[in-house]
C-alpha cells in the first residue's frame, strides 16, 4: 500500500513538472488546457487507484481472516488433545492408586480376621475350661446344701405358707364385704348428688323418701313409738346400737304436716301485693307450725324409747322457705320443744347422714373381724420372719463355705500354674472317680 502511494505521488510530481515545462514553452492557454487535462487524467487516475487500494484491502482483510481462523483451530484442536492426553493419563494414575489402596485394605482386613479368629478360639477354649471347671465345684456344693436344706424348707416353708393363705384367704373375704359397703356408700354419695323426690304432699312423699334412701328394716309406718299409747306416728325411723324386738327398739318419729289453706292464703297475699295479708297468713302459718310442733312432742316422744327430739316434715320447699323466714321460730321450736323443721332437701340430707351412720357402724363390725385376722397373720407371720432368720443364717454359712472352696481353688490352680497337665485318660487312672459321688 505504502509503494502504491509512493508511485502515486511521484507520477504527481512529474506531471507537475511537465506542466510547469509546458507552461514556460507555451502560452497561457495552452498551459491551462493542459492543467485541466492533467487534472482530468489525475482524477481519472486517482479514481482508479482508490479501487485498486479498496480491491488490495479487502483482499488483504480475507486473507487474514482465513488465515486467523484457520490458527485458531489448530490451536483448539492441539489443546483438546493436550487435555484429552491429561485426562486419560489422571485416570490411569487414579485407577492404579485405588487398586493398589484396595489390594492394600483386603490384605490388612483379611490380616485382622485372622487375628481376631485366632483370638477368640483362644478366648473361647480358656473360657470353657474354666466355666467347665467352675460349674463342677458349684455342682458338687449345691448337691451339698440342697441334701442338707431341702427337707426342713420344705417343711417348714409349706406349712408357713399354708397357714398364710388361710388368714389372707379369709383377709379377702372380710376386704370384699368392706368394698361392697364402701361401694353402697358412693351410691349414696351420687344420690345426694342427684335426687328426684317422688310424690307430692305430705305422707306420701315422706313414704317416698323414706323408700328412696332407707331399707325396709330402718324404718316403719303408723307406729307406736310411746308404751301404753295408742297414738302412732306415721313414719319412725329404726335407730342402731338396740336388739331388733319392739320393746327395746329406740324410734325417731317423722311426722308431716302442711298447711295448705294458711299457706294458700299467704301465696294469694304476695300475688296481691298485700303486706298486711302477707304478715297475717305468716303469723297464722306460724301459729299452726307451733301447735303441730307440740302435738307431736306430746304424742311421740318418750326417751328412751325415742329419741329425745323428733322431726316435722314440711312437704314443700316454698313452705319450709315462709317457715324458715320467721325470726327464731325454728330455734324455738328446737329448743323447746326438740322438734326440727325439715323440708324434702333437709330431710334428705338427714336421712342420708343416718343411712352413713348405719353403714358405718357396719363397716365398724366387720372391721373388727378384719382386725383379728390381720392379728392372726402377724402372730404366723412372726413364725415365719424366725423360720426366714434361721433359713437366712443356713445360707450364710454355704455361702461362706463357697467363698472358701473358690479362695482355696485360686490358691491351688495358682500353685499348679507351672506343672504340666496330665492327658485325661492318665489322669483317669491315677485319680479314680469316687463311686459314692456316681451314686
Amino acid at each position: 500500500m505504502l509503494e502504491i502511494a509512493v508511485i502515486v505521488l511521484a507520477i504527481a510530481l512529474v506531471i507537475a513538472l511537465i506542466a510547469l515545462v509546458l507552461m514556460r514553452r507555451a502560452g497561457l492557454a495552452e498551459v491551462e488546457a493542459a492543467v485541466l487535462r492533467l487534472k482530468d487524467e489525475q482524477g481519472q487516475s486517482n479514481e482508479r487507484l482508490e479501487r485498486e487500494m479498496r480491491s488490495a484491502i479487502d483482499s488483504a482483510a480475507s486473507q487474514t481472516r482465513v488465515e486467523t481462523g484457520a490458527r485458531f483451530s489448530d490451536l483448539q484442536s492441539s489443546f483438546n488433545a493436550q487435555a484429552a492426553q491429561l485426562s486419560g493419563v489422571q485416570t490411569q494414575s487414579l485407577n492404579a492408586y485405588g487398586q493398589t489402596m484396595q489390594q492394600q485394605l483386603a490384605d490388612l482386613t483379611q490380616a485382622i480376621r485372622s487375628n481376631l479368629a485366632e483370638v477368640r478360639t483362644t478366648l473361647q477354649s480358656q473360657l470353657q475350661t474354666l466355666q467347665q471347671g467352675n460349674e463342677a465345684k458349684l455342682e458338687q456344693m449345691r448337691a451339698t446344701v440342697d441334701e442338707k436344706l431341702q427337707a426342713t424348707l420344705e417343711t417348714r416353708l409349706g406349712e408357713s405358707f399354708r397357714l398364710v393363705s388361710e388368714r389372707l384367704e379369709q383377709v379377702h373375704r372380710g376386704l370384699g364385704e368392706m368394698q361392697g359397703l364402701a361401694q353402697g356408700v358412693g351410691d349414696l354419695k351420687k344420690v345426694l348428688g342427684n335426687v328426684k323426690t317422688r310424690g307430692t304432699f305430705g305422707e306420701v312423699q315422706l313414704g317416698a323418701l323414706l323408700d328412696q334412701v332407707l331399707a325396709p328394716d330402718q324404718y316403719a309406718m303408723n307406729i307406736a313409738t310411746r308404751p301404753g299409747s295408742s297414738e302412732r306416728v306415721e313414719f319412725a325411723v329404726r335407730m342402731p346400737g338396740r336388739s331388733g324386738d319392739g320393746e327395746s327398739t329406740c324410734w325417731l318419729p317423722i311426722d308431716a304436716k302442711f298447711p295448705s289453706e294458711d299457706y294458700e292464703r299467704l301465696l294469694a297475699a304476695h300475688d296481691a301485693a298485700d303486706p298486711v295479708a302477707v304478715e297475717t297468713a305468716a303469723k297464722a302459718i306460724e301459729a299452726r307450725i307451733r301447735l303441730e310442733a307440740r302435738t307431736i312432742r306430746e304424742k311421740y316422744v318418750e326417751p328412751p324409747h325415742t329419741t329425745d327430739f323428733a322431726i316435722l316434715f314440711l312437704p314443700t320447699e316454698g313452705l319450709f322457705a315462709e317457715v324458715l323466714r320467721r325470726p327464731g321460730l325454728t330455734e324455738a321450736l328446737n329448743r323447746e320443744l326438740r322438734v326440727v323443721i325439715a323440708g324434702p332437701t333437709t330431710l334428705f340430707a338427714m336421712l342420708n347422714s343416718l343411712q352413713m351412720g348405719f353403714r358405718t357402724l357396719a363397716l365398724e363390725k366387720r372391721s373388727a373381724e378384719v382386725w383379728q385376722v390381720l392379728g392372726a397373720v402377724k402372730s404366723e407371720f412372726g413364725k415365719f420372719g424366725e423360720v426366714l432368720g434361721k433359713l437366712k443364717a443356713q445360707l450364710t454359712t454355704a455361702s461362706n463355705t463357697i467363698d472358701q472352696a473358690e479362695t482355696r481353688t485360686r490358691q491351688m490352680t495358682r500353685a499348679l500354674k507351672d506343672v504340666e497337665a496330665l492327658p485325661v485318660e492318665q489322669a483317669t487312672r491315677l485319680l479314680p472317680p469316687d463311686r459314692s459321688d456316681e451314686g
